[in-house]
């Protein structure tokens, strides 16, 4: 019987990457120039019009200058994150 793992939570991803920006007071515009990545990929990533790749959050983390590890750790804001429960 395989152990199904819980579903991301894709939304807490989306609403951390649109406060991170907020917090620095960034427009689309000035993201995309800073990570490289195309203004509309930035659009599209805040609104959940897509997941992106581990490239395009790597950009993100750098442009933002936080761990990826705490970019992504949003992800498991609905659920206990991994290597965190007792064995």
């Amino acid at each position: 019987m395989p152990i199904l793992q819980p579903d991301p939570d894709l939304t807490a991803l989306r609403v951390t990457l649109a406060r991170l920006r907020n917090d620095r007071g960034w427009t689309f515009d000035e993201l995309a120039a800073r990570t490289g990545l195309a203004r509309r990929t930035v659009i599209d990533l805040e609104h959940g019009r897509g997941a992106g790749n581990i490239t395009t959050w790597h950009a993100l983390a750098h442009a933002f200058d936080v761990p990826i590890g705490e970019l992504l750790g949003a992800l498991c804001d609905n659920h206990t994150p991994p290597g965190t429960q007792d064995a």
